[in-house]
């Protein structure tokens, strides 16, 4: 497996409830530490590593949401089968499918995207490229 140069370790409060989100939203478990309750997750070509809190590593106070600030982009080349898995488990969604539009260049970026958050708060926003198209 290869590693991506950037991967996020969200603390989370309750590790199997956070790993069975994750999981049931299509991200596949890599490897665990069992006693640590820590996983490391990919979803196409995202990872992530979930890891109930621990208190020595902790800058600050943990407060829900825990994600404020920060929203995670994760690409995905199947948005409808993410909407369908938040239905299907009872999660709440942010927002429905949208199709946004972000310039990049002299090109514009088209996608739809889908925002949710996690247990704990941490916002997800899952993001399929539709086209791409020149502003010259």
């Amino acid at each position: 497996m290869r590693f991506n140069k950037l991967i996020p370790e969200l603390y989370v409060s309750d590790f199997e409830k956070s790993l069975k989100f994750y999981v049931g939203l299509g991200f596949k478990i890599e490897y665990q530490r069992e006693p640590l309750k820590f996983a490391f997750l990919s979803y196409q070509e995202s990872q992530l590593m979930i890891q109930e809190i621990e208190p020595e590593w902790l800058t600050g106070k943990l407060e829900y949401p825990y994600g404020r600030g920060i929203n995670l982009q994760i690409n995905t080349n199947n948005i409808y089968s993410i909407e369908k898995s938040l239905k299907k488990n009872h999660y709440p969604i942010n927002n429905i499918i949208e199709e946004n539009s972000y310039q990049k260049e002299d090109k514009l970026l088209i996608c739809k995207e889908l925002r949710v958050m996690d247990p704990d708060g941490y916002l997800l926003r899952f993001s399929q490229d539709i086209k791409e198209e020149s502003l010259n």
